[in-house]
């Protein structure tokens, strides 16, 4: 049974190669879904998949690539819609 994780990601997250990471772990684990950044600096991810694989998802959240500095990661968990086909990182 597949679930929904919603995240924020609070912190240095925005150029740093943060969504690519995202992207990155998120394709790795077979998630489906997105990344995007905010007007606010902070980076919003909705994945769809496996609790497992999104648990795994959320621990990289929360350490991110070399160059972030991650001050926080808030996640709600929901269920899956199944709406989408893969992973994208949103401009």
């Amino acid at each position: 049974m597949n679930e929904r994780m919603t995240a924020t990601v609070r912190g240095g997250v925005q150029g740093v190669g943060f969504r690519y990471f995202v992207w990155q772990q998120a394709r790795s684990l077979g998630l489906t879904g997105w990344v995007r950044n905010l007007l606010n600096g902070n980076v919003e991810v909705l994945a769809e998949g496996s609790r497992v694989h999104l648990e795994e998802l959320a621990v990289a959240l929360r350490s991110g690539p070399p160059a972030a500095d991650v001050k926080d990661c808030q996640i709600e968990w929901l269920p899956a819609s199944g709406e989408f086909a893969g992973f994208d990182i949103k401009f």
